[in-house]
């Protein structure tokens, strides 16, 4: 017979996803098969900064009386990690709570951004497998799964399938009748959060809970991509593409099928007609198709720039709707859907005819060189007048072309390809890392014009050092090194941003230096 024992899980979840309800499931479920339990939880200052940790302690003897129970985990005497998210898992193995002699770890293997990965410009997430790795070396037992996807599939919630696989593990002596009957009578959603304990319990009772981490998400232009073909394309845009070489092709029909949808079909043939010049033939070196893949993705990515048309047309299609709606669980329901919008001078005219309010552009620039007033409203876009007042600003698409956003875009989209043109005289590689150098050009508001900023200053700088470096005799080396030192300094965040001007001296300085 073994000495009775306290039992230790903790919960570390962030707002949303139902750590409370989970820990009062694992509490209530305790009780209801006799056991001593106590739990308790300490709220978080941020979703991200700091999790709200739910914490239970079980006594393994039935019908005893209650001893004393700690309201704190303590680092190194963990039994259960339960997580909701798989970067708690890190966050509690770099505060010592996770033991490899005793700590059984059940988490969901999605997860959520991390403060320093919204900072960064540039794509700065971290990759998950050193975190796998550490989870399975730092704990006596990991389950691991993506419990956020199959709560979606089968209609059901994660912190119900986690609950699922903590009976599984059988780590915790409760009954499964008695999780069971905790979750029928907490009296919320009750079929389908039996549904998940259901599906969570087989999981891991059958071991299909190993290798089920959830891969990387895709990025917004794989998303908007997805199910685009050649196939699907005009005749003659279809032949263009086809004399691609491969990994051209692949970006340039994503990139094509982006534009039709956010202008039309003579809005992807001038993108074609535009990257034509960098599409290399058929003897074609490795450096050279690296150029035509980078100008031809962030040539789209540009082309398609986030103006209040684009965004009237997203928010008022029929699929943002049925979304919203099947992920509130609305059924025939009625939906309230409330845009907080806020856009700035530049955005509201940028819209309006190039030739109309050019004067007023230019006026607005001196007037608040430093950002535009905005005008913040709500709209409620599930009300006629609100839909309506959103809708009738995205059947302004015809007038994009003329628009004073789409001239200032496009001038600038022009000296950028110059910028490139020239660099590819000179080195295929200097090339290659000017057509990247679009990458910085993001955001929208003073975010953008930022952006754009750091953009011009970045070509510029380039275009001096290369005119150096080729004025003796020398290779491109320098002028290469700096536009990728340059473009990582953009993409870093804001502290990178600073530098930005004190490294393009440092380079230009000694290539100036009479020799």
């Amino acid at each position: 017979m073994t000495t009775p024992d306290i039992l230790s899980l903790l919960i570390p979840a962030v707002g949303g996803q139902g750590g409370g309800v989970l820990s009062e499931w694992v509490v209530d479920a305790a009780l209801l098969d006799g056991f001593p339990v106590h739990g308790t939880w300490i709220p978080g200052v941020a979703q991200r900064t700091g999790s709200t940790t739910y914490y239970v302690e079980l006594y393994t003897e039935r019908g005893a009386e209650e001893p004393a129970f700690s309201l704190y985990p303590v680092p190194g005497a963990l039994d259960v990690l339960v997580a909701p998210e798989f970067l708690e898992v890190g966050r509690m193995i770099e505060l010592g709570f996770v033991s490899p002699s005793r700590t059984v770890v059940i988490a969901s293997t999605h997860r959520l951004l991390s403060i320093h990965e919204k900072i960064a410009t540039g794509r700065a997430i971290y990759p998950q497998e050193g975190l796998r790795r550490a989870a399975e070396t730092a704990a006596r037992r990991l389950v691991a799964f993506d419990a956020l996807a199959l709560a979606r599939e089968h209609g059901t919630e994660a912190n119900a399938v986690l609950l699922g696989a903590l009976a599984g593990t059988g780590v915790f002596p409760v009954a499964e009748s008695a999780f069971r009957q905790a979750i029928e009578r907490k009296g919320v959603a009750v079929t389908s959060n039996l549904a998940g304990f259901e599906l969570g319990l087989r999981l891991v009772r059958e071991g299909d809970a190993a290798g089920r981490a959830s891969g990387e998400a895709p990025s917004l232009d794989t998303a908007l991509a997805l199910g685009a073909s050649p196939e699907a394309l005009p005749a003659d845009i279809r032949s263009q593409i086809e004399g691609m070489p491969r990994d051209v092709r692949e970006i340039v029909v994503r990139g094509v099928h982006r534009l039709i949808d956010y202008q039309d079909v003579g809005y992807a043939r001038e993108y074609l007609d535009r990257l034509r010049p960098f599409v290399p033939g058929a003897a074609a070196t490795a450096a050279q198709t690296e150029v035509a893949s980078a100008v031809g993705r962030y040539l789209a990515l540009w082309m398609s720039y986030e103006d209040a048309v684009r965004v009237a047309d997203l928010k008022t299609r029929a699929s943002r709707f049925a979304r919203i709606r099947e992920d509130a669980r609305a059924g025939r329901a009625e939906i309230v859907v409330t845009d907080y919008l806020k856009p700035d001078l530049d955005e509201i005219w940028g819209v309006l005819p190039d030739r109309l309010v050019r004067p007023l552009a230019r006026w607005a620039e001196r007037r608040w060189p430093h950002g535009r007033p905005t005008l913040g409203q709500h709209v409620r876009t599930t009300t006629v007048s609100g839909f309506l007042r959103v809708w009738l600003l995205a059947r302004l698409k015809p007038l994009r072309r003329i628009s004073y956003r789409a001239r200032e875009e496009h001038a600038r989209i022009a000296r950028w390809l110059e910028a490139v043109r020239t660099c590819a005289a000179l080195d295929t590689a200097l090339a290659v890392e000017m057509a990247r150098a679009a990458q910085i050009v993001k955001g929208y508001g003073d975010v953008r014009r930022r952006m754009l900023a750091l953009h011009e200053q970045l070509v510029r700088a380039v275009l001096q050092s290369a005119q150096l470096e080729a004025g003796r005799g020398r290779g491109f080396e320098v002028s290469t090194a700096l536009a990728a030192r340059l473009r990582g300094l953009v993409l870093a965040g804001p502290d990178g941003e600073a530098q930005v001007p004190h490294v393009a001296a440092a380079t230009l300085e000694p290539l100036s230096a009479p020799r």
